[in-house]
């Protein structure tokens, strides 16, 4: 984002909802008996600081708002939060400029304060201190990240500008000086989405439209001392923006519908014996191109997407553990004007969903906004072929800037309410899921919103 662009939307913008952990029984605000404590997360734009919050119901519900201690002051000017993620106790933030990670780049580590205690076969979740950062690295050699994730409970940030990515093991952050915690390795470029099985291999890609890395995906082996790309291949499209693991498979989401491979562990294969699989998506009816996705969400041994615009868009579902995965597909009513965000999938209360917002795709449009929520096993067998979509919801509107501004929404730990926010309202609610309805509304002002590509909840779960 361009900075007098950035100017513009500096007032007050918020941005990444995250992290929710919660134990209290699904009632409405009047009649909680138990005192519920929830702790969530996100982006202040105004001041690139990190904002946190802990949300509590007892005889009403209410909100406490903080900042986390010892966060670096960042020029506003110059640099942005991007995407978040927490494993073990340990939020991840990542940092970027705008200037091609040459002003100042990398990532911040924070312990979230939250402290896990198990009773047998349930847990309670103690806030035992405010959030504080534990380590951080901002310089001008880290290759300005963009996308994180976290696989295998580690955390893989991609390097764009340094065609690499940064593995780094949560519980390390916490031990003060140890110098180990993160590793760099080669792999992928220009703008990186990446998969990691079993902390043994990562499949790293380029998202180059054309010439000699268009499609490209490096193959990394992690346990090599000195990491070095063990070998390459190409997928039929480039523009590759977005990537996952499940059941053995690798899932890619390149200009034209999804392709996947056998998750190469034994690092056996070569440039030459790599299968690649195609799934398509169909086309568009208008323009005639190739229907793709942009980022994946799991559930169980299931891959989710969405797909499409207008009368095409759904939900889209792949049995990855399949032999030969197919294409499940839920159809949506989005109307002209909205398109579907990447679906996030909760387990409450033995039923199992799939929330996706339909957002703006232009900001000065007033075409009513909604959350659509779609039921992904309603006989409870997992077999996800069945869903339906459950109800549609209109809710407040987003206030969309380039990747920022899209609604977002999390769960707490147990799968009993949603957090989610409206940005152009300023407002974060608290749904009960057990009826799908509103129980609290918090006015925290600015926009609160999305962080880059998804959002990112909690991984503080049994």
């Amino acid at each position: 984002m361009k900075a007098n662009n950035k100017r513009r939307y500096r007032k007050g913008v918020l941005t990444a909802l995250l992290i929710v952990i919660t134990c209290a029984s699904p009632m409405r605000a009047q009649t909680i008996r138990t005192k519920i404590m929830t702790r969530i997360f996100w982006q202040d734009r105004d001041t690139d600081q990190l904002s946190y919050a802990d949300i509590t119901a007892a005889d009403k519900w209410s909100i406490k708002r903080g900042w986390v201690d010892g966060f670096p002051k960042l020029d506003a000017e110059q640099q942005d939060l991007v995407q978040m993620k927490a494993s073990d106790g340990v939020l991840m933030v990542g940092v970027r400029d705008h200037d091609d990670g040459k002003h100042q780049s990398g990532w911040v580590a924070i312990d979230t304060g939250v402290f896990e205690e198990p009773h047998g076969n349930h847990t309670h979740w103690k806030y035992t201190r405010k959030p504080s950062v534990k380590q951080k690295q901002l310089d001008t050699d880290q290759g300005n990240p963009a996308h994180l994730y976290v696989y295998d409970r580690q955390f893989y940030l991609a390097n764009d500008r340094n065609n690499g990515f940064t593995k780094a093991l949560p519980t390390a952050f916490m031990q003060t000086g140890r110098a180990d915690v993160a590793k760099f390795y080669p792999g992928g470029g220009n703008h990186i989405t990446l998969a990691a099985v079993n902390n043994t291999v990562a499949y790293s890609s380029w998202i180059d439209g054309g010439g000699p890395n268009a499609g490209r995906v490096d193959v990394v082996d992690l346990r090599q001392s000195q990491p070095k790309i063990s070998y390459s291949f190409n997928l039929p499209t480039g523009v590759i923006h977005g990537a996952t693991a499940s059941s053995g498979k690798v899932f890619l989401a390149p200009a034209d519908g999804v392709c996947w491979v056998a998750a190469d562990t034994s690092l056996r294969q070569s440039a030459d014996s790599v299968k690649v699989h195609h799934l398509s998506l169909g086309k568009d009816e208008e323009s005639d191109k190739p229907m793709r996705t942009g980022a994946f969400e799991n559930s169980r041994n299931w891959v989710l997407f969405s797909t499409g615009k207008a009368d095409q868009s759904g939900l889209c579902l792949v049995n990855a553990a399949l032999t030969e995965p197919k294409i499940v597909k839920v159809p949506i009513d989005v109307a002209d004007g909205l398109k579907l965000t990447t679906p996030r999938a909760v387990l409450s209360l033995g039923n199992r969903y799939a929330f996706l917002f339909q957002d703006r795709t232009d900001s000065d449009s007033d075409v009513q906004e909604k959350l659509t929520i779609v039921e992904l096993d309603p006989n409870r067998d997992r077999d996800y072929s069945d869903a339906r979509v459950k109800i549609s919801l209109p809710v407040g509107a987003s206030k969309i800037n380039g990747h920022y501004g899209h609604h977002a929404i999390t769960f707490d730990a147990y799968g009993r309410y949603a957090i989610f926010t409206e940005p152009a309202d300023g407002i974060i609610n608290v749904m009960a899921l057990q009826n799908m309805k509103i129980i609290a509304r918090f006015r925290v002002g600015g926009a609160p919103t999305a962080s880059s590509l998804w959002v990112l909840r909690n991984t503080f779960t049994n």
